[in-house]
């Protein structure tokens, strides 16, 4: 499905300590992103914390980026939550908004079963009507989802879609060719990990879900054309900006380094929900560097 494939955008949801999304600060945000005609945008992801926001505010960015947004740029939105009503609540909600798809993370405090995970799906893509995409990240959601078990979920009507992590070996190309026979033609195989997605792109990989595209728009698109396109030199050449922002993410996590980035550009002055504690400012000094390399 086109409106899946190429550099998805994931932006942060600015929100005060206490939860509260600042609306000012999304809409510049997405705005920035929107102008740079990304292929579109991932509203509450990981990055834009959803886990951490009240349903009532979660609604309440989804009805801001799509504004903000203005109709340049599809929107996707995360759903995840622990309860399949949540979920789906918040399907129809962003169907209703104007959401042109959703991101369901699989989120679970009990162990859940196979067939609980394709329960909790098939409830969540029957509410919200959209072309969804299985949000595959083990390390946040404590859900695995096997090749066995998302070939299940990718026969529901409405899924279309699945954002992997890089897989450990660090062999795409090999994953990709594993799943595309368990999975429906046309279905889309996308990657999050940023330092590892366009590598997946060279090996064929249909979307990369992009944290740094959410305040880089239009470098992270330059270099996702370039693997986009298999021309190898211009990936490398694009990519090596970007390689100090890389090794940031991997040390700390990307959502606390792309919060702290955000607040050195002056796009807001949110930092993580607690428990999760802002970028240590002794590494400001080297994300400075990676900002000037990106901009360079």
């Amino acid at each position: 499905m086109d409106l899946l494939r190429g550099l998805c955008a994931f932006p942060i949801t600015p929100a005060t300590p206490d939860g509260t999304v600042i609306e000012a600060d999304l809409r510049r945000i997405v705005a920035r992103i929107a102008r740079a005609r990304v292929d579109s945008i991932g509203v509450l992801g990981s990055t834009g914390n959803y886990a951490y926001l009240s349903l009532d505010q979660r609604r309440r960015a989804t009805r801001i980026a799509l504004e903000a947004a203005g109709g340049r740029v599809p929107v996707i939105v995360g759903v995840g939550a622990l309860r399949s009503d949540d979920a789906a609540a918040l399907a129809r909600d962003a169907r209703e908004a104007g959401a042109q798809g959703l991101l369901l993370a699989p989120v679970a405090y009990q162990p859940l079963t196979p067939d609980e995970i394709v329960a909790h799906f098939r409830h969540v893509a029957e509410a919200g009507q959209l072309p969804l995409v299985i949000y595959n990240n083990p390390t946040t959601t404590h859900v695995t989802l096997d090749h066995a078990l998302l070939a299940r979920l990718a026969a529901l009507p409405h899924v279309a879609g699945v954002k992997m992590p890089l897989p450990a070996s660090g062999d795409i190309a090999t994953e990709i060719a594993a799943l595309r026979p368990l999975l429906p033609p046309g279905f889309v195989i996308g990657y999050s990990g940023d330092w590892g997605c366009a590598r997946a792109l060279l090996d064929h990989a249909d979307a990369w879900f992009s944290v740094a595209a959410g305040l880089w728009p239009d470098a992270t698109l330059t270099l996702s054309c370039a693997a986009g396109a298999g021309d190898v030199t211009g990936t490398r050449l694009a990519e090596e900006r970007f390689q100090p922002l890389w090794a940031l993410f991997r040390r700390y996590g990307s959502l606390r380094v792309i919060h702290a980035a955000a607040r050195l550009m002056d796009l807001t002055e949110a930092v993580p929900q607690r428990p999760v504690l802002p970028l240590p400012d002794a590494d400001h000094a080297a994300l400075r560097a990676a900002i000037r390399a990106i901009d360079a």
